[in-house]
């Protein structure tokens, strides 16, 4: 059994969570954000996070539709506290690219912090290019859809006021 719920986030705790969770790990810790990391991109993602057994949110990611099939991930993140090992992002990308699947995905894209080129190697990603972003070495890796079995996700409706 796992110690963890993934979930796409739905109920407005939840999604305060995950923001504030994201402004934690994105802007305060990482400081690749002044002050918060909302974006845009928000207005069209879905959020994605892990929930621990005492219904805290300690993980997360989003995903969203660029153009029709390709889908991208991001701000994957965990809670500080909740580090140790990888079970916490590997149970995030798994549900992130399954959902996606789901929803009529043919491509899933990220772009990945170099520290974590290796550990999305492992969970069969290959790396398309190195780049910048946000002034940091990235990769762009794109996932083996053949390891990540469309899942039974109902697409959601999420409000673009989630962004606000």
């Amino acid at each position: 059994m796992s110690l963890y719920q993934f979930i796409v986030a739905t109920s407005r705790q939840h999604i305060d969570d995950y923001f504030a969770l994201r402004r934690a790990i994105f802007a305060e810790e990482q400081q690749l954000f002044a002050g918060d990391d909302r974006d845009e991109i928000d207005k069209i993602a879905y959020p994605i996070v892990a929930i621990s057994t005492n219904n805290q949110v300690v993980g997360v990611v989003r995903i969203y539709e660029i153009k029709p099939q390709v889908w991208y991930g991001g701000r994957l993140g965990t809670h500080q506290d909740y580090r140790k090992g990888w079970q916490i992002g590997k149970g995030l990308i798994y549900k992130a690219v399954t959902t996606a699947n789901c929803w009529g995905c043919q491509q899933f894209l990220a772009n990945v912090q170099l520290q974590n080129v290796r550990f999305f190697g492992r969970l069969h990603w290959q790396s398309n290019r190195e780049m910048i972003f946000c002034d940091r070495p990235h990769h762009l890796m794109s996932a083996d859809l053949n390891f990540y079995p469309p899942s039974t996700e109902p697409r959601p409706f999420i409000p673009t006021t989630i962004a606000s």
